[in-house]
């Protein structure tokens, strides 16, 4: 008879204690944020910091779970299905952001920014702003900008120097017209294809190069497959925390800030992890097979580009560059 009440007791306790913790567990609302790049990289810093962040700063009523690697579909799928509503997140660069919303292809032109500090003061300062709010209308909520960084070229033929060494090379690049059309004007042939793609796609010689910040560069570990690295910087890539607007909208005023104030916690730690690669990947690199050229002579690539440059200011009014350009 004890053992049998034992035992009834004993159901009680456990039904309560699940009865708890699935209160507990409605109590919390799980989201997911994705990125391109491995968990080791700028990118999974970028997320692992804003995952943390909410969870502290709504006291765990919110849990972001991070998905890694394209694992849920390539960036512009992701930010498809974060449009759409069937994922909460993502952290993009600006590649195939233009797809979405045209009006952010500006920061793409070539040789716009002169340093970080010149790009990050742009887009923490009114610019900056204005375009995160460009992002309502087309079904997202832009949280913060991120970075992804100063893009440099990679190939398996010969080293970049002068402009001339690019022409005829068969380069990945991003979905993005602006670079498409700077690439072409450089002699490259430009193909567009997904991150996920591009490891397989140099190793099989699909393609003879790509460009890339140095960050991804290592992360993706494209010294196995990449001969040459040349530091051209010739285009500033940011990042940016995307939401479902949907999502977003849901939320108390005061979960909006904890969101907004997570993800500029992550900014912080993704800049500070790309200035900590970008101090020490060259020399990496270097141990690892690459011949790097370090220094060009950025006046003649800008020459190069010069038509094209003059096809930019038409298309996105030479004060607004101009505006960029003044920022200090």
């Amino acid at each position: 008879m004890k053992s049998f009440h034992r035992h009834s007791m004993a159901i009680a306790l456990s039904a309560l204690t699940m009865g708890f913790a699935i209160s507990t567990a409605s109590a919390q609302t799980v989201m997911r944020i994705s990125i391109s790049s491995p968990q080791n990289s700028h990118q999974g810093v970028a997320i692992d910091t804003f995952a943390k962040e909410v969870e502290k700063l709504t006291d765990g009523r919110y849990v972001i779970k991070t998905f890694y690697a394209s694992s849920l579909g390539a960036e512009r799928e992701a930010m498809e299905s974060v449009q759409m509503g069937t994922q909460e997140l993502t952290w993009t660069s600006s590649g195939p952001v233009p797809n979405f919303v045209p009006e952010v292809k500006i920061l793409d032109v070539p040789f716009l920014f002169r340093d970080y500090p010149h790009a990050r003061a742009v887009l923490d300062g009114p610019i900056g702003d204005d375009l995160l709010k460009k992002f309502d209308a087309k079904g997202f909520k832009a949280l913060a900008w991120g970075e992804n960084g100063f893009r440099h070229m990679t190939n398996n033929k010969h080293p970049i120097k002068v402009p001339a060494d690019m022409n005829g090379l068969k380069m990945r690049t991003v979905e993005n017209p602006v670079h498409i059309q700077a690439y072409k004007a450089f002699g490259i042939n430009p193909t567009p294809m997904a991150f996920s793609e591009v490891f397989t796609a140099l190793q099989q010689g699909t393609v003879d190069g790509q460009e890339n910040p140095i960050s991804v560069i290592t992360a993706s570990k494209f010294d196995q497959v990449q001969k040459h690295l040349t530091l051209t910087g010739h285009v500033y890539s940011p990042g940016v925390y995307l939401m479902s607007k949907a999502s977003f909208d849901k939320l108390s005023d005061a979960d909006k800030k904890a969101f907004i104030q997570a993800a500029k916690v992550g900014v912080q730690a993704n800049r500070d992890r790309i200035d900590s690669d970008e101090k020490n990947a060259v020399a990496d690199l270097r141990g690892k097979g690459m011949e790097v050229v370090e220094t060009i002579d950025k006046a003649q690539f800008q020459a190069a580009l010069a038509p094209v440059m003059t096809s930019f200011e038409k298309q996105f009014g030479k004060d607004n560059m101009d505006a960029i350009r003044a920022v200090n």
